[in-house]
């Protein structure tokens, strides 16, 4: 996000707005904050839906520039499986030739909490509760890390200390969101929004490792196959106007962004990381987690290795 977030003059960013209605607002998928009202409400965000969520991003590609939006994609899929259907503030019903209705959302089940599931219609194999036509007008690429790498990372921030920076007491390993992204890709895939079949928006799949060992090189590729112009200076942010910027789009996720928040730019590491053995990291996660932690972790690891492996062979090689 650091490396676009310098484009400055071309490039609006926009920071992951749809945790916002994932989390907080009266179509939330997740159940986090279920039982906790009150959190909800200092969020800011528990008025907000995917529909008012969208107007925000409409909003902010009025001022020319182009659009980039990072998030994460299982904010748009029902948690653990669950069947999708289109959020009520995007489910419009037909009203003869020519016009149409919002079906809002507030109590979407018939009930004053937990609204999904929604009662509202799917659509055929799509596995998000945003209509197809929305997706549409979006050019996707996904960034992987490997679980072995991301899990004990997102576990560190439901823990303490840091779980009270972050507000997340508890790890729920449906965050994961590998299962999620691997069938939104397969989605668009499936309905040629990209792919070889969508001549404009190819297949894009980038990585963390590979970034890692090659920030150049892979920011460069992705340029070209998003077409964005690559300039050397997009891999260092080490100017005040960077840092404030920076910290004004990750305040509202506290404690999740601190290592790139210290940064001052992308650099290639010295030497590849190294592959540790199973034996390896449970020890190292027991020693920093417990045995209770090390075990979630390895299960969530392994529960999410088959969809991270399907996608990274998709990556970007430079």
């Amino acid at each position: 996000m650091k490396v676009f977030m310098t484009q400055h003059d071309t490039l609006q960013c926009v920071h992951e707005p749809f945790g916002d209605a994932f989390y907080y607002g009266p179509e939330r998928l997740s159940s986090r904050y279920e039982n906790d009202p009150e959190a909800r409400e200092a969020s800011g965000f528990s008025q907000s839906t995917y529909q008012t969520i969208l107007d925000r991003i409409e909003k902010e590609a009025t001022e020319g520039k182009r659009l980039f939006i990072k998030d994460i994609t299982h904010y748009l899929v029902p948690p653990d499986g669950n069947p999708s259907s289109i959020a009520p503030s995007l489910n419009r019903l037909k009203r003869g030739v020519g016009t149409s209705e919002a079906r809002t959302n507030g109590a979407t089940n018939g009930t004053t909490k937990a609204p999904y599931p929604y009662h509202t219609d799917a659509e055929p194999n799509n596995p998000t509760v945003i209509p197809r036509d929305i997706l549409e007008k979006f050019h996707f690429t996904f960034l992987i890390r490997n679980p072995r790498s991301s899990i004990p990372s997102y576990y560190r921030c439901t823990v303490p200390p840091l779980d009270k920076v972050t507000g997340f007491y508890n790890f729920m390993p449906s965050e994961a969101g590998y299962n999620e992204l691997r069938r939104v890709f397969d989605y668009l895939r499936s309905i040629r929004h990209i792919g070889p079949a969508n001549a404009g928006v190819e297949v894009c799949v980038v990585d963390a490792d590979d970034l890692l060992d090659d920030p150049a090189g892979i920011i460069q590729a992705y340029c070209k196959s998003v077409g964005i112009q690559y300039h050397p200076d997009m891999l260092k942010w080490d100017t005040e106007a960077d840092q404030r910027q920076a910290r004004d789009a990750f305040e509202k996720w506290k404690g999740f962004h601190e290592d790139v928040l210290h940064s001052s730019g992308l650099r290639r590491r010295g030497h590849k990381k190294k592959v540790k053995s199973i034996e390896d990291e449970n020890a190292e996660w027991r020693e920093k987690y417990g045995e209770d932690g090390a075990k979630i972790i390895r299960e969530t690891v392994d529960a999410n290795m088959g969809d991270y492996e399907y996608l990274k062979q998709f990556a970007i090689k430079v």
